[in-house]
């Protein structure tokens, strides 16, 4: 009986073997990994015609290495050791390449001469596509012994780093086309080195980043645009900044052409990554975003979506025009102490989706581009996700040195206030209504759909000149990219007296007229008394109003109505300075303002 069994058993394993000879040729056969003499698909491939063998590259069925099945290459060398990849999200310790990675290692990291084989002992087979010693050429197949570009092999992967990560797949789920090996994640868990109908050896399909998703598991992922769009990628090279750059994804397959289908690999590349800390496809953080929304890169995008074409207008959130050298850190505070700005300082690239806000009156909702962001409330706490669009925005403009209103900014105030968050207090005098509605119950200069009970969002003033404006569509894309009025302003707004006596022009103060009737303000008559007089001898409404706020020594009694005087133009009159609200549309100064003495003079 044990004699039957043995047979039986010997003849299953010979079937097996069998078959996996058939079968694994068959299947390698004309790609890359077929270094024989009649490969027609390897560029690197034997040059005398007696080598017709297809696995004696990698395997012999006698004296073999143990370090694999059937090995018959050596091992890479463990010194100098291989530098891992590494980054301030990872939630695990990197050590060296061991188990299948490192057989895979003794090709592709460029020190072992590919016609080495234990074999054939001293004698080394000759290459036709090799360096002269015989190793792998430069490119993108030889990562290196740095493999801090690659994405990590070797790891852990168990419940416990899933956890810490929280957007990795629990290892128990690892049990199709994409598995650990043991515990650990090794190179033969997304490649397959005897397939390769996926492209790249890849164990499984990566269009539309399937393989990627088999363990990233990101929040927000499956809704976001970059996930979802079916815009086609056309061009060939992209020049921003002066720098030419090649497409994309030319480490992908020739198939993957949109930004649906290349998903991850639209801004990932999984090895020979210039941006190595992300595996980012370019090394400068904001290049991944405007190599495609430049305008051309894209059949179907249209000048809404060229937000690289708006950094050339001369008020702009962009490191050059703001001097600003840090780099953006996914694990860095929400309220951002180091001056820099990014695309993913404001948009969370796996979760942005459209469509973007046509900035409508009153509408105060969350765009689309801006889900999953992080930022800091109306009272200075972390938010994560926001849910409200200010709240980004006190990211960097709030509590810190990135402030850019009050004195630091263009008017010199008569109340100082240098956090742009306080400012904008619904405990102040008075305060543009962004986190909540505004004070003021009658306010007659309001355009429908606006009212005092409306919110509004920072972008209804400071957005792009050419972007849509009160739900009126513009050409040019949405957000505080970049504008031609300082600072990023939708509309021309004079910061400044234009000088006494200057004739009056309502296209200064366009930005102001876009919610409020330019019609009731320039009156000398009802609420808004004495304006006409002050706009025809050159006053700006900068000079007595203060857009965001007034918080800090502010009254209501003195500063209702965004009365903040600009102190470069008003100064005191009799050692006052002050502004006194006397009833709903009345009200006295006391200064000096153009030659003029109010001392005081009542409206």
């Amino acid at each position: 009986m044990k004699r039957i069994v043995g047979k039986v058993m010997g003849v299953a394993l010979l079937a097996i073997a069998t078959l996996w000879v058939a079968q694994a040729p068959a299947a390698i056969k004309n790609t890359k990994h077929d270094l024989s003499v009649n490969s027609t698909g390897a560029t690197i491939k034997a040059t005398s015609a007696a080598e017709t063998q297809i696995c004696v590259f990698c395997h012999v069925p006698h004296n073999s290495s143990t370090a694999g099945p059937l090995w018959n290459r050596a091992n890479p060398a463990a010194l100098p050791a291989y530098t891992p990849y590494t980054s301030t999200t990872m939630n695990t310790t990197m050590g060296q390449p061991d188990g299948t990675s490192l057989l895979c290692l003794s090709c592709h990291d460029g020190t072992l001469a590919l016609g080495d084989l234990l074999s054939r002992g001293a004698t080394r087979v000759a290459l036709a596509g090799v360096t002269g010693t015989g190793t792998l050429p430069a490119g993108n197949s030889n990562v290196g012994r740095d493999l801090s570009d690659d994405h990590p092999v070797s790891i852990v992967y168990d419940a416990a780093l899933a956890t810490a990560d929280g957007q990795l797949a629990n290892p128990a789920t690892l049990t199709g086309k994409v598995r650990l090996w043991g515990t650990k994640l090794q190179c033969t868990s997304c490649h397959d080195a005897h397939d390769s109908v996926n492209g790249k050896f890849l164990v499984m399909s990566n269009n539309a980043s399937a393989l990627c998703i088999v363990c990233h598991t990101k929040t927000g992922w499956a809704a976001s645009d970059h996930a979802t769009k079916t815009t086609t990628y056309t061009g060939a090279n992209i020049t921003f900044n002066g720098t030419v750059y090649g497409t994309p994804w030319t480490h992908t397959p020739a198939t993957q052409t949109t930004v649906a289908s290349n998903a991850c690999e639209n801004c990932h590349r999984p090895h020979t990554a210039p941006g190595a800390k992300r595996l980012l496809n370019y090394l400068k953080e904001e290049d991944n975003c405007l190599v495609c929304h430049n305008g051309t890169a894209m059949t179907g995008f249209t000048a809404k979506n060229n937000i690289a074409g708006e950094y050339v207008k001369a008020s702009a959130h962009t490191q050059a025009t703001m001097s600003l050298t840090a780099i953006h850190d996914p694990t860095e505070a929400a309220l951002v102490a180091t001056k820099h700005v990014e695309c993913v300082d404001c948009h969370n690239p796996h979760q942005a989706q459209g469509p973007a806000s046509t900035n409508a009156a009153g509408v105060t909702t969350l765009a689309g581009p801006l889900t999953g962001a992080r930022g800091i409330d109306i009272a200075g706490a972390a938010v994560a996700p926001v849910t409200y669009e200010y709240q980004i925005c006190f990211r960097c403009h709030s509590s810190n040195n990135v402030s850019v209103s009050g004195v630091v900014a263009r008017v010199a105030r008569q109340i100082v206030q240098t956090d742009t968050r306080l400012e904008f207090q619904t405990t102040n005098p008075s305060y543009h209504p962004i986190a909540g509605a505004g004070k003021g119950t009658n306010v007659p200069s309001l355009i429908a759909p606006w009212a005092t009970t409306s919110t509004m969002k920072c972008t209804h003033c400071h957005n792009n000149n050419t972007g849509p404006i009160n739900g009126v569509a513009g050409t040019g894309p949405n957000g505080p990219h970049a504008s031609t009025f300082a600072p990023i302003l939708n509309k021309n707004f004079v910061w400044t007296d234009t000088g006494t006596n200057s004739a009056y022009n309502a296209a200064n103060f366009a930005l102001c007229y876009t919610c409020h009737n330019a019609t009731a303000i320039y009156q000398d008559a009802g609420p808004f008394n004495r304006h006409q007089t002050h706009l025809n001898i050159g006053a700006s409404c900068s000079t007595c109003h203060d857009p965001h706020g007034v918080g800090g020594t502010g009254t209501v009694a003195n500063n209702s109505h965004l009365i903040n005087f600009n102190t470069a133009v008003v100064t005191p009159s009799g050692g006052i300075l002050r502004y006194t609200s006397t009833g709903v549309g009345r009200g006295s100064c006391q200064l000096v303002c153009h030659g003029q003495n109010h001392n005081p003079l009542t409206y």
